[in-house]
């Protein structure tokens, strides 16, 4: 029988840059294994700021395969467990390692707008609405903003090409299609990797001085001895469809025209933006890995780098086309067009979902791993990804040559 592929729907963005068939190398002082925005923000600034050391990144399929491809762009502020000791302005960040790297991705932060529909936050906190909401809408309740906080919007696509092609401009070799099998922790470090080589796949062996796990959701076995010891994490899946474009009578109706997007503070969970097409996004909440493999993975995350290896063959295996995932696009599409009588008729364009980590605490793991203090460990961003990711990864880049101290929230 042959293997399903993966199905996790098509975005409204895509990713330009594709890396060149060249031969993998026996040996160099930096690996970045994941090629998201974590890996190859780091990777970039690893080439640059170490410019005669030499730096491979290497991904098991095409860049931003993972949950930076399949983001929707909603740019926050901070962490998901808010302001880390020594964590720093990401935003402000954000944009200075864009523009240092001159990656142009449509980054507009205007804001984001929290909404609720009662008078109580998820975590209990009172809000309520503001005199005069732009959004007046109904999902469960009458969903109106309760308040502002700093982020925006960014091209996710752009974003990822950008970061690729600045990675190699300074230096750095992209290899896609080259999925690390596993890592001996020995000194150097040695990388089994099983590149795609005209149709055939051989494993290779590549050794590193220094490695930097990016991985997030994906190929966490790799990391699983770090999650045994010190945090638990949980995959998610998220969901989000694309509108054709929308006129601007209705984008007035909306109380869209100021372009910000929007995320509940409450359930259930919605989130959305404007797209520069004149379209909206809209996104659902984060559920469960579903399916009996997924579930019982899940529950078990923190406790074998198989049950790891389980669950991530599961999400390899998902199709938003068919089962459980169609049908929780099919009833967020539904939900969407009760939101306002403006979207009543509204055509969705795009259809996807994609894999979230939720760590302990919502507090990302930036640590080394216990096997080897040469492997840095970098993910699990709680939905706050789209900029913490390539905030830190310039950081493990900066901690990687020297010059920046590894944080320490771990110890809280």
């Amino acid at each position: 029988m042959a293997k399903r592929k993966q199905n996790w729907g098509k975005t409204p963005w895509t990713v330009s840059f594709r890396s060149q068939t060249t031969a993998l190398p026996d040996h160099v002082d930096f690996a970045v294994v994941g090629g998201g925005f974590t890996g190859l923000s780091a990777a970039a600034w690893l080439a640059r700021l170490a410019p005669k050391k030499s730096v491979l990144l290497l991904e098991a399929a095409l860049l931003g395969n993972g949950a930076s491809g399949r983001t929707g762009g909603m740019v926050l502020a901070q962490s998901a467990a808010g302001d880390l000791a020594g964590l720093g302005d990401v935003l402000r960040g954000y944009r200075r390692i864009l523009n240092g790297l001159g990656v142009e991705a449509d980054l507009d932060l205007p804001g984001v707008w929290e909404v609720a529909r009662g008078g109580k936050s998820m975590e209990g906190k009172k809000v309520r609405p503001l005199k005069r909401s732009p959004i007046d809408w109904s999902d469960s309740g009458r969903v109106r903003a309760v308040g502002k906080v700093p982020g925006g919007t960014v091209d996710p696509g752009k974003v990822l090409s950008g970061l690729a092609q600045a990675a190699v401009k300074f230096g750095a070799q992209i290899v896609e299609g080259a999925e690390v099998l596993k890592i001996e922790y020995s000194n150097p470090l040695r990388l089994h990797v099983r590149p795609k080589v005209k149709g055939r796949r051989k494993e290779q062996i590549v050794t590193a001085r220094k490695v930097l796990l990016a991985t997030n959701a994906g190929s966490l076995d790799l990391a699983a001895k770090l999650y045994e010891a010190k945090e638990s994490a949980e995959p998610k899946l998220t969901f989000a469809v694309a509108t054709a474009r929308l006129t601007t009578k209705q984008i007035d109706a909306l109380g869209m025209n100021s372009a910000q997007p929007f995320y509940t503070v409450d359930f259930p969970y919605l989130w959305g933006r404007k797209l520069k097409d004149g379209g909206m996004i809209f996104g659902s909440g984060l559920v469960p890995a579903f399916g009996k493999t997924l579930r019982d993975g899940a529950r078990m995350y923190h406790s074998t780098a198989s049950r790891v290896k389980e669950v991530w063959s599961g999400l390899e295996k998902f199709d938003v086309r068919r089962g459980e995932a169609a049908e929780r696009l099919r009833s967020l599409e539904q939900r969407v067009r009760r939101l306002h009588p403006a979207l009543k008729q509204v055509r969705f364009t795009h259809r996807w979902g994609g894999p979230i980590l939720i760590t302990k605490n919502f507090v990302p793991t930036f640590r080394r791993h216990p096997k080897n203090g040469n492997v840095l460990v970098l993910g699990g961003f709680s939905g706050h990804g789209v900029a913490l990711s390539v905030y830190l990864g310039h950081k493990a880049a900066q901690h990687f040559v020297g010059r920046y101290a590894l944080p320490t929230w771990h110890s809280r």
